[in-house]
């Protein structure tokens, strides 16, 4: 399995919990918008940690570089991971403006970062680590 392929699929899985929590969050279910983010949160936190312990170190060291794309990653996970604890405390505060306003900032944020890394950084990480993009995507899985 080609690592783009694999770090694709979750973050499609992250974008369908993160979209029922939005739609519950929208009919007033705090709650039921709680159980979806918390999905959303875990997933995306998950994901995050499999790049920053597995495939960013892998790819650095292959080319080299601790510079360039991965380092803009990391700096937008953090940016991530900001907005998530904002969205935390809008859900416990059951404050749907709120909620809204950080969701929009968020999804704006997370489909630019998606995008790059989908179209560049896998890409990269496809060419570079194909010779070891089995044991790579199967490190990730059982991270």
């Amino acid at each position: 399995m080609e690592i783009s392929n694999y770090m694709r699929d979750e973050h499609r899985m992250c974008d369908e919990a993160f979209a029922k929590a939005e739609q519950a969050a929208s009919s007033g279910d705090f709650t039921e918008a709680f159980r979806h983010f918390e999905e959303f949160m875990v997933d995306t936190l998950k994901h995050f940690d499999k790049e920053e312990e597995i495939l960013f170190p892998t790819f650095e060291e292959v080319t080299g570089s601790s510079e360039g794309p991965t380092q803009v990653m990391r700096y937008e996970h953090n940016q991530v991971r900001g907005l998530l604890e904002q969205l935390k405390d809008a859900i416990d505060k059951e404050d749907r403006e709120r909620f809204f306003s950080v969701a929009d900032t968020l999804m704006i944020l997370l489909q630019q970062h998606n995008m790059k890394e989908e179209q560049m950084l896998y890409a990269m990480c496809d060419r570079v680590l194909a010779s070891q993009a089995h044991e790579v995507v199967e490190k990730m899985k059982t991270h």
